[in-house]
């Protein structure tokens, strides 16, 4: 008899049920919004007309999405964004589709100034690709691409790029292994 236990994820609650209802009104407001994407109790969406969501997107509760006035925020097709993210947009910032983004992610194309902390500029766009797994309080910074098939490690902080299929870990990011 195996000892493993098997995981069951919780039924989709009231919350959820609700947020669906919501489709219609994210679709006008979104600059796209596909079908069966869900998002649960927002914290702050900001700029959403610069926002793209794929089909299927399941996004969850206190989740910050904010595209400044020259940046965008693309969500490809199945992405799965936890409880907590931030995405915060001042360069184009690009999620590929069937990639997960754990509780408490934070990324960024964005920083604040040296001489004026109240001003914000850009740090090059981020390019994360189709099925990566960003860990729990991973943060990834500006300029930065992450290639297709990419696990980073939790509390990560990416500061370079990350070839696909890569595995990095550690502060800063560094590889730790390889699927290939």
């Amino acid at each position: 008899m195996s000892t493993a236990r098997r995981v069951v994820e919780a039924a989709p609650g009231l919350r959820w049920h609700l947020a669906r209802a919501r489709g219609p009104l994210y679709r006008r407001a979104f600059a796209g919004f596909g079908p069966g994407s869900v998002i649960v109790a927002p914290l702050a969406l900001r700029g959403v007309e610069r926002i793209t969501v794929g089909a299927g997107c399941a996004i969850y509760e206190r989740v910050w999405l904010q595209a400044e006035a020259g940046g965008s925020i693309t969500l490809g097709d199945r992405v799965y964004v936890g409880h907590d993210v931030h995405l915060h947009s001042i360069d184009p910032v690009g999620v590929g589709s069937d990639t997960v983004l754990a509780d408490g992610v934070f990324v960024a194309s964005t920083d604040h100034d040296r001489s004026d902390r109240s001003r914000v500029h850009g740090t090059g766009p981020v390019h994360i690709g189709d099925r990566v797994f960003l860990g729990q309080r991973a943060v990834v910074l500006g300029g930065v691409t992450i290639g297709d098939g990419a696990t980073v490690g939790a509390g990560a902080v990416v500061t370079r790029d990350v070839p696909a299929g890569a595995t990095v870990a550690g502060v800063p990011a560094r590889p730790v292994g390889s699927r290939r």
